[in-house]
């Protein structure tokens, strides 16, 4: 039988905090517990915001915590082909479109529309859907457009991706935190025309995370992605592209989230406490898990 194999994909843009160590500890454990792999991947596609700082970090955190990975670390900057050869098949099925609104553009439609008395939808992490109004362009139009070195964002068709794909399904699996007994299985129907036609990637990054982390999953044989709830509504769109793309589904299990004080998740960009300063300020790692629950 094949082993499982999982999977801990952090971004080199920040340093790790408790909800990274509840993620990676949750994976490394579960690996361990079933004879499978563990991987560590390196999502570092934002090349303005990734650092090598942070990754360095990122090494040392994960060792001091007790966790080993393979060799070698799947870094997503040096794969970028990988991911233009997904877009190129998506093109060829007709899937894909450039829009070349920008934020502040697609804003402005919106902010018209809902002045009008339209209510306009959003998606689950409560961005307003794409309005669509790129789709009438002309190809030459198009064509043209990029030509001349616009900005744009490949985005998909997803009325047309889903007439591709029909009804689809995932398998969510129980484990810690999941609210149900361990080794339970749940089937899923996803959803994924709630995201609208969601950005694949961008002129000057060829590829977006819904993108490259279903052909990385695949490539690297993942059998089990065990992540944040707040990834539970990305299932579906993940779910889309492995179905378009001829890739195979992992079993999905997404665990509780380490908050703040206030309620919200912890995050880099709100100043969460970074696992290297409780290093210094004297903790262990036994002291790491009895904070994230796993003691």
């Amino acid at each position: 039988m094949t082993p499982p194999v999982f999977r801990f994909a952090p971004s080199p843009n920040g340093y790790l905090h408790l909800g990274h160590a509840l993620s990676a500890l949750l994976n490394f454990d579960a690996a361990r517990a079933a004879h499978g792999r563990f991987l560590l991947r390196i999502e570092d596609i934002d090349q303005s915001r990734c650092r090598p700082e942070y990754e360095t970090a990122i090494y040392e955190d994960l060792a001091w915590l007790g966790i080993a990975w393979e060799e070698p670390v799947r870094r997503q900057s040096e794969h970028f082909s990988d991911y233009r050869e997904a877009l190129a098949k998506l093109a060829r099925a007709d899937l894909i479109y450039p829009s070349f609104e920008s934020r502040a553009d697609i804003a402005r439609l919106i902010a018209a529309r809902e002045a009008g008395g339209t209510v306009w939808p959003r998606d689950p992490d409560g961005a307003p859907l794409y309005p669509g109004t790129a789709q009438a362009m002309p190809a030459a139009k198009r064509g043209a457009r990029i030509a001349a070195g616009k900005a744009y964002a490949l985005r998909l068709d997803m009325a047309q991706a889903l007439r591709q794909s029909g009804a689809l399904f995932f398998t969510e699996a129980a484990g810690p935190f999941a609210g149900s007994e361990p080794g339970e299985r749940e089937v899923v129907q996803a959803h994924p025309e709630v995201w609208g036609d969601v950005v694949l990637a961008r002129k000057d990054t060829p590829t977006s995370y819904h993108l490259c982390v279903v052909v990385d999953d695949a490539m690297q044989g993942i059998t089990h992605v065990m992540r944040g709830q707040d990834l539970y509504a990305a299932t579906s769109v993940h779910r889309l592209l492995q179905a378009l793309l001829g890739l195979p589904a992992p079993v999905y299990m997404h665990h509780r989230l380490i908050l703040d004080e206030t309620g919200q998740k912890l995050a880099k960009s709100s100043g969460a406490t970074a696992l290297g300063a409780l290093r210094r300020g004297g903790a262990t790692p036994d002291d790491i898990r009895r904070l994230i629950g796993l003691g």
